[in-house]
């Protein structure tokens, strides 16, 4: 699948990516990929006519104070006049449109260059409120006076995820469900009602359309270089957003409404997302290096990269993410038109066509049915980030939530910037030029004053991206899920507990009978499924405890499960494997609670009778709710590790397999509420535990269960 280069670790490297050509050359010659150095701009023909030349057509002079009286309000109805209409039926004619604001924006730049920061400061800053980020608009206007391309480029991305965010809350003032693509809320009839209709049109214009400039996904999925964006176009979204919150002052007073801010979305459990080492100072001084190198990266991207290591080694990662993330789109864009012979489709797409973006290329089709290449060159590791980092509902979804402004840029937390920051430096260093280890090495050398450094470096990256496991795929959630649970039920022996003695003394408690029976039930299916578990799982005197243990569990969690397109059937067992998880999980921390509070109030002497009573009863039943528990998490472990001979059964014993899965799950559900404070009905989870058991071991009988399949 590689050639035989070798990486910066002395291993194996893949062989580097096909040189490209000049884009407009290779759309019409599908069969090769042109020169990278060649390659001076990602948008198509078209999409670069509207944006690098379209809007200054026009050389009028335009009048500040047409648009902007003395008072610093913005002239709504005046900026609305340059919204031009198709004569056939009056949508938005996006052409005549943008040479119409050309213009406005020029005038608009010049203004805030003019203005001294103070001055900007108390004429706008009140109406950036609205969008609970008024230091960023701040920032924003400092870019516009330096003007230098990369900076306004990182403003505009940062300008357009936060405004998308508060216009969101605008809409939730009316409506419900904010919708999640910037194109529909800006069609939205609920901002409509709130700015106008001429308003929203103005913003389509720029943003959220892919007819207009569609400043927002052109820089967001990396087709824009940064010199390729006009500095006026940031400078007069910053005046449209300060218009904005005039207008919605003003809709606020009238209607007595209060805008209420939704809270950003906070990254927990940072310990999941800690996948690479720590990237030190040597580390990014090879990337800065590799970055000028690699044929990952094209040439008229490079500032983009240099000021995103710029920004990690400065503490600003939101900045570095926001700058990173559609790097890594475009050089996966161009390996995945390299592996797929479409080179045209490096550029941006058309209004009627679909732009190739993250979510096409980490599919396991392309859109014409027939397989995609890159998981192949990639390799599972690599796709498994990708997925974790970008995709998994319940991963972090980086780019979705900063480009959608639901991350406080101002606290985003390291550890994600260097995970990200870390894969992009192992696919530098896969994807580059056979010579590149002796030009890094010699650098290495003269700045370290020894050639190995690499190894030290480096190396920890790459083993790392090569043993990259899934953290947010359903099954990975799963094993996660079940280790949390058996941990739980391992407290319940720590537990405090009355003398034995007193729960012979309680007439009616006659359950231990029952319970040995139980117990002695568990021990039998245990035999049954010896065969399906590790070969150093033997029984003793005690079959259930030397079994059912979580050193078993941790052993079959770290079976390795292939995540990647995981087909339907197998997604629907694991949504029950995992609710029934969740239930036993449950049922254990009802037992944990119930059995603390129960033995102070024993201590105090404030249970009345039947209460003694009923907390007898419960530790009673413990004896044997600990080990069917146990056994369904083996079970469901069992069946996790071979959940994908699901796709071997036929239609009717799928149906009958999925049946007994629910049953197992109701069962969980019935000890929930069972032995729950408020019903704490002990006898009846003995009776219910006794049906269930008797279900699995007629499954078990059947040959229906996924580990039996697997001989």
């Amino acid at each position: 699948m590689f050639g035989v280069g070798r990486d910066l670790c002395g291993s194996p490297s893949p062989t580097p990516l096909p040189k490209q050509g000049h884009p407009e050359q290779a759309a019409q010659d599908r069969g090769q990929m042109p020169l990278s150095d060649s390659v001076t701009t990602c948008l198509s023909p078209p999409v670069h006519y509207v944006i690098c030349r379209l809007g200054f057509e026009k050389k009028d002079t335009y009048d500040i104070s047409n648009i902007l009286s003395e008072n610093g309000e913005v002239r709504w109805q005046a900026v609305a006049e340059h919204v031009c209409y198709l004569e056939s039926d009056q949508s938005v004619d996006y052409i005549r449109s943008i040479r119409s604001f050309g213009p406005v924006c020029e005038c608009v730049n010049l203004h805030f260059q003019s203005l001294p920061k103070e001055q900007f400061v108390v004429q706008y800053a009140v109406w950036f409120r609205w969008t609970n980020y008024t230091e960023l608009f701040l920032e924003v206007f400092d870019v516009l006076q330096r003007t230098q391309t990369t900076e306004v480029a990182l403003g505009l991305m940062k300008l357009t995820s936060c405004l998308e965010r508060a216009l969101g809350d605008v809409y939730l003032l009316i409506g419900k469900d904010c919708p999640f693509l910037l194109r529909d809320l800006l069609a939205s009839q609920q901002l409509a009602v709130v700015f106008g209709q001429a308003v929203m049109n103005v913003l389509r214009v720029f943003i959220g359309s892919p007819y207009g400039l569609n400043l927002r996904n052109v820089l967001w999925h990396g087709f824009a270089s940064p010199q390729e964006i006009p500095a006026k176009y940031c400078a007069m979204l910053l005046f449209l957003t300060a218009g904005l919150g005039q207008l919605l002052q003003t809709y606020l007073l009238q209607t007595k409404c209060i805008l209420v801010h939704r809270p950003y979305v906070v990254f927990v459990s940072l310990e999941e997302l800690d996948a690479f080492p720590d990237v030190n100072h040597e580390a990014l001084s090879i990337a800065e290096e590799l970055v000028k190198l690699s044929s990952f990266v094209l040439k008229t991207m490079l500032p983009f990269w240099m000021a995103a290591l710029t920004a990690f080694k400065q503490n600003r990662y939101a900045d570095c993410v926001i700058l990173l993330l559609p790097q890594l789109e475009v050089g996966l864009r161009l390996l995945f038109t390299a592996t797929n012979k479409c080179p045209n489709r490096l550029l941006t797409a058309e209004p009627s066509a679909l732009y190739t973006t993250f979510d096409e290329m980490l599919a396991k089709h392309l859109d014409n049915e027939e397989v995609n290449q890159l998981p192949t060159v990639l390799e599972e590791p690599a796709m498994e980030f990708l997925w974790d980092f970008l995709n998994h509902q319940e991963g972090p979804r980086i780019r979705d939530r900063l480009s959608h402004g639901e991350i406080n840029l101002k606290a985003f937390p390291r550890e994600v910037a260097n995970q990200i920051v870390a894969f992009a430096i192992t696919l530098l260093c896969r994807f580059s030029d056979e010579d590149i280890p002796f030009k890094v090495k010699e650098l290495l050398r003269i700045v370290y004053g020894f050639a190995n450094q690499e190894h030290v470096v480096i190396k920890p990256l790459m083993n790392c991206a090569r043993c990259y496991r899934s953290r947010f795929h359903p099954i990975s959630r799963l094993k996660k899920q079940v280790l949390g649970c058996m941990k739980s039920i391992h407290l319940w022996p720590e537990l405090p507990t009355v003398p034995e003695e007193h729960v012979r003394t309680i007439k009616g408690l006659e359950g231990n009978a029952e319970a040995s029976t139980l117990i002695l039930m568990i021990s039998e299916i245990i035999s049954q499924l010896q065969q399906y578990m590790p070969q150093n799982c033997s029984s003793s005197d005690d079959p259930v405890n030397s079994v059912l243990t979580e050193r078993l569990l941790i052993e079959l969690c770290d079976t390795h499960v292939c995540t990647l397109y995981s087909p339907r059937p197998v997604l629907e067992i694991l949504v029950v494997l995992r609710k029934i998880s969740t239930q036993c999980h449950r049922v254990s921390e009802q037992v944990i609670a119930s059995a603390e509070l129960r033995y102070e109030q024993w201590m105090k002497k404030t249970l009345r009778s039947r209460q003694r009573e009923n907390y007898l009863r419960m530790l009673t039943s413990m004896k044997f709710l600990s080990p069917v528990l146990r056994l369904v998490l083996v079970l469901v472990t069992l069946e996790l590790v071979n959940v994908h001979l699901v796709c071997k059964k036929n239609p009717f014993d799928y149906q009958q397999y999925l049946k007994f899965l629910k049953s197992v799950l109701q069962y969980t559900e019935n000890l929930v509420t069972y032995t729950s404070p408020e019903r704490n009905k002990w006898d009846e989870t003995m009776e219910l535990t006794n049906k269930s058991l008797m279900k699995i071991r007629k499954i078990s009988d059947r040959k229906l269960m996924l580990m039996q399949l697997a001989t």
